[in-house]
């Protein structure tokens, strides 16, 4: 058990502390709610309306994506350093692991995970007015028809 002892206080520790944080701040925080603390927070500025729609979900498909990549930089940094040392099976590990995040990746591009501009409607669209040079480019009179 004495080996473990450690591990326990330390846990014992962190969970006081948590404990301690949350009736710290249940007794010491201010009761006076206003509509400005009430109202959600977004770089400091009150919000004067309601949104119009949600926050788009792609944007945590890319705040995940990042973050793959992120844990993919991490573990490959640590294999660089020690790369002589595995030899040929640690490199084979890793090239399973670089296969999986890429085909993972191209995954979410073929399903249009990157894709922010508007959602791409297909059917019947209207065309686009016939256009000619009097009505896309714009006549600059010259110096003898400007007098």
């Amino acid at each position: 058990m004495a080996p473990y002892l450690p591990i326990v206080i330390m846990l014992g520790l962190g969970m006081l502390f948590a404990a301690g944080s949350f009736i710290g701040s249940g007794l010491l925080a201010p009761k006076k709610p206003t509509n400005a603390k009430s109202a959600p927070y977004e770089c400091g500025i009150v919000p004067q309306r309601e949104p119009v729609a949600r926050f788009p979900v792609r944007f945590y498909l890319i705040a995940m994506i990042f973050i793959i990549f992120d844990i993919e930089i991490i573990f490959l940094y640590p294999f660089a350093v020690v790369f002589h040392q595995l030899g040929s099976f640690g490199l084979s590990e890793m090239v399973v692991f670089a296969v999986v995040v890429f085909v993972s990746f191209v995954y979410l591009i073929s399903n249009g995970a990157l894709d922010w501009g508007p959602v791409k409607r297909y059917g019947i669209q209207e065309p686009y007015p016939q256009r000619t040079t009097t009505s896309t480019i714009r006549r600059v009179a010259s110096g003898e028809e400007a007098a």
